[in-house]
């Protein structure tokens, strides 16, 4: 039998004018708009419908601009929002655990303020950076993180053939230099903030930590496939606890879309800004 999966994007799929036209034609759209204005103290649909692209891309404003505007589509969806599964890659785990039932909008919109605070000052105290690697098999790109000295490993397995690490600046270009000469086509060094889902994020994991587990997670409508272990979790401890974990865990993306295919899924609907997920999906499965 057919299922259908449901996914949700993360940080870098964010535009100017995000969720503009569901504001204006929708009043349920605009009323979760606002409520979300009210939850963050600041009105962030000013930055998402009229901002400029460097608003967006502060990571205080990207993470709730990305999660409010995938949480609306999925809401909009009404009783269409019909899952036999879930998952959501790096931050947009948290737009499918609300879209699953597990969290609040509220709560789930207040822990990806308080994420987005803390991965900004961990950056502050340990700079780093990510990069992307192109057709090289995952196990010569993790050899040559493993070889690379400092911190440096693999952060997101996208899909077969784009894997990204993440860590210290001097690691992470050491192991740019190694992957090319290991046969990469590309090894890039990526515009971003800091080394996410590396060992340099365990005091944003520690503060994020401490706010997940005082929230109330409910059992879910449907399985979720979290990004550390890439299967289907329907406990709502074991999610927490992987929810936990994601900060400094790699996101197992390309695992995640083959395990949602090999239990069933046929079909894939990318909910939120861009079309990131669509592309990658296409290259998994």
């Amino acid at each position: 039998m057919s299922k259908h999966a449901y996914v949700f994007p993360g940080q870098g799929s964010q535009f100017v004018g995000m969720g503009q036209e569901l504001y204006d034609t929708s009043e349920s759209a605009k009323a979760l708009f606002e409520q979300a204005n009210d939850i963050l103290g600041f009105r962030i649909t000013d930055l998402m419908f009229g901002g400029t692209a460097d608003d967006l891309k502060r990571t205080d404003v990207t993470q709730p601009a990305i999660f409010i505007h995938s949480v609306v589509v999925a809401k909009e969806l009404g009783d269409g929002f019909k899952p036999d599964m879930v998952a959501g890659h790096s931050l947009g785990e948290f737009s499918a655990l609300v879209a699953a039932g597990v969290l609040s909008f509220e709560d789930g919109l207040k822990l990806v303020h308080q994420r987005a605070l803390a991965m900004q000052a961990a950056c502050e105290v340990q700079p780093g950076t990510m990069a992307a690697v192109l057709a090289l098999a995952d196990e010569v790109v993790e050899r040559v993180c493993e070889e690379t000295e400092g911190v440096v490993v693999a952060a997101n397995y996208n899909c077969p053939g784009q894997l990204v690490i993440s860590g210290a600046l001097s690691a992470v270009e050491a192991a740019c230099e190694g992957m090319k000469a290991a046969g990469a086509r590309r090894a890039l060094i990526l515009p971003v903030g800091g080394a996410f889902h590396s060992p340099l994020m365990e005091p944003a994991r520690e503060k994020l930590a401490a706010a997940i587990e005082a929230t109330e997670f409910l059992a879910p409508l449907c399985p979720v496939y979290q990004n550390v272990s890439a299967e289907p979790q329907t406990n709502s401890e074991e999610i927490k606890a992987q929810l936990i974990a994601q900060l400094t865990a790699p996101v197992k993306w390309t695992q995640s879309v083959m395990n949602m295919k090999r239990d069933g899924a046929t079909e894939f609907t990318e909910l939120g800004p861009g079309k990131v997920l669509q592309g990658l999906i296409a290259k998994i499965a």
